[in-house]
């Protein structure tokens, strides 16, 4: 018998996954402000030629403009004040995730509302 009848060839199934592109030159502490509140403005205005925190400070920008109507929401009488705790919380877990992303140097969408910031033209 010869060997190469007994190689048995398996063939791998790879799911898809999201692309991730990575940060090559390590963490940037001005996408990290991204997600606080209005110091998304920081990296936007302040780093124009950086890829990644401009991309970082979009995603902060889509949270941002989702957390006023959060604010317009909880005004609201009964309805908005029993929803607003969730959509703030939702909003603290977010800004987490994205926080995250920067640490790992990931240029990764926020759940939900991510995808929105790629319309965003700055």
């Amino acid at each position: 018998m010869n060997e190469e009848n007994n190689i048995i060839e398996e063939t791998v199934v790879v799911e898809e996954e999201e692309v991730v592109e990575k940060k090559p030159d390590g963490i940037n502490a001005l996408a990290i402000l991204s997600y606080i509140g209005i110091l998304f403005l920081i990296p936007l205005l302040a780093a124009k030629e950086d890829e990644f925190a401009q991309y970082h400070a979009k995603q902060g920008m889509v949270l941002f403009i989702f957390s006023l109507a959060g604010i317009f929401i909880g005004v609201i009488p009964i309805l908005g004040w029993v929803l607003a705790p969730f959509i703030f919380l939702f909003i603290v877990i977010l800004a987490i995730l994205g926080i995250i992303n920067v640490l790992k140097g990931e240029k990764k969408e926020i759940p939900v509302i991510g995808k929105y910031a790629h319309k965003i033209k700055v």
